[in-house]
This record gives structure tokens, sequence and C-alpha cells, in this order.
């Protein structure tokens, strides 16, 4: 095939995957996107485990489509953390996959709590005890679903593709870090861990750092065989990997779906500081930069504004001009105000007499921003001031949120990257192709948006 060599990364998201086609030197070159077919249930969501990796194709697909010719030498995948697919001895899903969301598996996670002792759990794993962890899914799924029994294997999201185009069993150590059975000190399984939740021996795969060659794209797979596979890792560790934003001091804000504030850190973090930052709401893991852990604190930024956009009858066409409507309106929206954001029921409080839409819009998004501020500033109190705050995702496309962020976090960085967590993942596929010597001479990002430092 004529043309420079390729890479190809997929980010295997909650709303969406979305696929990129990247050169040698960092360039993105196209794009593309497909919807993720989830199943609504009470608890939240789940999927068929064929559903991921043919979402994540009709992405890498349309990625291709609208890209130059070429060779693909590297194919990167990273995706949402805790979802996972459990599968038998031949390989095969022995149920569906749980959306990282959902909030089954809460009753199994306090057992299983209550069966290592008080606080070793978060301890030992950096994890809050919450139904989020793949631990709790696990355990739900073998008390609840017919035939699940029989699983002997899980893979997360970007394993599990991985591994269906071709490429062995992975457990990547940032995915590892969001199961519940990673022991953070040794980052290695903790078999206590797994036995009290009744898993079989050899559940897991041996853990690996993101962007570990493992093997190559099958021959079904058209233009994408013979490319050598990765795993990118959690989607928001990948996207600051795409972003540039991996160095001391560097602080990367990922919109999406749910928004992540990541902090790259030396290990190791001390055990108490590892208590105080979950019970704050922060999580310790292991980063997609090798022997670095990573502060993640988390909210459903995206999930709470959309049902915003919902209340407002707004649609993709129509975000624009609520959101130049969002930052003509005053500083404090007019006194209107969200309470219980990310609560079953929120309310809206100060309504005026004229409510516009741009108000309520401007509202919202200044309650996000300022749970935005409370996690910042919990990270910082480890770290110290960031030294550079990196923001990017879907959701910083918004011009308003952007100047409600500028307001409340002070200056930030915007690189002009489309899809930093497709990025990322295609330059860890070039460095386990061996076109890259190490992740800190992976190629910057281009230049910055202007107007957004």
């Amino acid at each position: 095939m004529s043309g420079s060599e390729l890479l190809v990364g997929v980010d295997v998201g909650t709303t969406s995957a979305k696929a990129a086609v990247v050169s040698l030197d960092g360039r993105e070159l196209s794009h593309g996107r497909a919807p993720m077919p989830w199943r609504q249930v009470s608890t939240g969501a789940e999927i068929a485990p064929d559903a991921l990796v043919g979402t994540a194709l009709a992405a890498v697909g349309s990625a291709l489509g609208g890209g130059p010719d070429g060779p693909v030498v590297g194919l990167g995948v990273t995706g949402m953390a805790e979802t996972g697919v459990l599968l038998d001895g031949a390989g095969t899903p022995v149920a569906p996959a749980i959306a990282w969301h959902d909030s089954r598996g809460a009753q199994e996670v306090r057992r299983l709590d209550d069966r290592l002792g008080p606080g070793r759990f978060t301890e030992r794993t950096g994890l809050e005890v919450r139904p989020l962890c793949s631990a709790s899914k696990y355990q739900w799924l073998r008390g609840h679903v017919e035939g699940a029994e029989r699983g002997c294997r899980w893979l997360g999201v970007a394993e599990w593709v991985v591994h269906r185009l071709g490429g062995d069993h992975q457990a990547e150590l940032s995915l590892a870090s969001r199961t519940g059975w990673l022991d953070l000190a040794s980052r290695g399984w903790w078999q206590e861990s797994l036995e009290a939740c009744g898993a079989p021996a050899g559940l897991l795969p041996e853990p690996v750092v993101a962007g570990t060659a493992a093997g190559r794209v099958a021959a079904a797979h058209g233009r994408l065989a013979g490319a050598v596979l990765t795993v990118g890792g959690h989607d928001h560790l990948c996207a600051a990997a795409g972003v540039g934003a991996v160095g001391d001091g560097d602080v990367f804000d990922s919109c999406g779906t749910a928004e992540a504030f990541i902090a790259p850190v030396a290990p190791p973090v001390p055990a108490a500081d590892v208590s105080r930052l979950v019970s704050e709401g922060v999580s310790v893991g292991w980063h997609v930069v090798p022997d670095r852990q990573a502060l993640l604190g988390a909210q459903r930024a995206g999930l709470e504004l959309q049902r915003f956009l919902d209340l407002l009858g707004v649609c993709a066409g129509q975000r624009d001009a609520l959101d130049s409507a969002a930052a003509a309106a005053p500083p404090g929206a007019g006194g209107l105000v969200v309470l219980g954001l990310e609560e079953d029921e929120m309310t809206l409080a100060g309504i005026p007499r004229r409510p516009a839409p741009g108000l309520v819009w401007r509202a919202a998004l200044e309650a996000v921003t300022e749970r935005s501020a409370a996690i910042l500033s919990r990270i910082e109190g480890l770290t110290g001031p960031t030294r550079r705050l990196v923001v990017g995702g879907g959701w910083a496309r918004s011009a308003a949120l952007r100047d409600v962020k500028r307001a409340r976090l002070g200056p930030f960085t915007y690189p002009c990257v489309g899809e930093p967590g497709a990025r990322g993942a295609a330059l860890l596929a070039g460095l386990a192709a061996g076109r890259y010597p190490a992740v800190d001479r992976l190629p910057a990002p281009p230049d910055e948006r202007t107007g957004d430092r």
C-alpha cells in the first residue's frame, strides 16, 4: 500500500466510540465516531460484549474511510474503566457487560469490604467502597446471571476489543487499578480480594503497562491486518498522554461523559495519604505512564449537563446558540442556582420572573465547575499548586464551559487535539510498534488554540 505509515487509535467511551488516524509526527488526519448501543435498565445500562467490538470497528472504519492511504502499523484501544467482559474457557462471553456507572453490586461490594476488614479495601486498592469497581460487577453477575458461574476470565473493555481483533489477553495497569483486585503497592493481583469474590484461579492476566505490544490484528480485518495491537489503558489517563499532560506538575481536566482530573505522581503515595484522598473522592492508581501513579478525582459532569440539555429541549445542532446565551449571561446566572447535582432529583432555586434558557445553562455550567474546583483543590492538597492545567475532551468544545472554567479555575491550556483519548491510544500503538522510544518521547500535540491560555 502506498503512502506514509499511519497509526490508529480508538476510544471506546460511554456515549460513543471515537477513532483517529494519526501520522507518525502526531497529526490527527481524520476521525470517526459511532454511538454506543447500550440497553437501558433500571440500575443504569448494559451491553452485549460483541456490540462493544462492533462499535469500535465502526468508528475505526469511518476514520480510515476519511483518511489518507498508507499502511496502518499500529492500533491502540483505550476505553472506559470498571466495565468488563466475563468469558468462559472457550473465550465466549457468558454475561452482558455492565456500564461503569450502573448501581448494581452495591450490596456485593459492602460484603467484600466486611470480609476484608475495615479500611483494607481502600488502603490496598486506592478505591472507594462503591459499586463502580469491577469486583462488584463480577460478584453481581455471578449471583444473578445464569451461566456466569462458568466465567473464568475477566477483560476490561479495551482489553476485550484488543483480544477480539487478534491480540493476546492483557491486563493494563491503569485499568487494573479500577477493578478492586489490584494491590496498589505491588502492582500485582491482590489474591485475598479475588478469593473473597469467589474468583477462580487465572481470572485475570498478568498486569502490563500501556503501550505493551499485544500481538497483531488478524487477517480478517482488512486494512488493519498486521497492525501491532496495544491496550491504551483507562480513557482519561490515555487522553492525558494524548494532550501531553503527563509531566510533573501537570493536571489534565478530561471533560467527557464523566469529567476527571488526573495528576501524575511519583510512587508510592503513602498509605495514610491514600486513605485520606479516597475519603475526599480522589482515587489512587497506576498511570499509563511507566512508573507513575495517578491521582484521579471525577464527577459525572457530562451526564449531568445532558440532563439540562434534555430539560431545555436542546439538541446537538442548537448547542452553539445556547452556549452564546450562557456566555452572555451574568456570572452567578442572575441568582439561579442548581442544588443536588448528581442526585436523582436536582432543584433549580432562585428562578427569576423571566427565566431564560441561557441563564439555566449558565447555572448548570457553574454548578459543575464549582465541583471541578473542589476536586482540583483536593488533588493539590497532595501535589501542591498545579504548574499547568490542560483541558480537553468532548464537553470542552463548549466555549461557555471554558469561559466558566477560566473564571473559576484560572488560566489553562486547550491543545488543538480533536480526540485526546484516541490520539493517545494511537501514539501508544506507535510505541508498541517501535516507532517511538518511550512515552516521554511521544509527539507533542499541535499548538494550542488561540485565545485559550
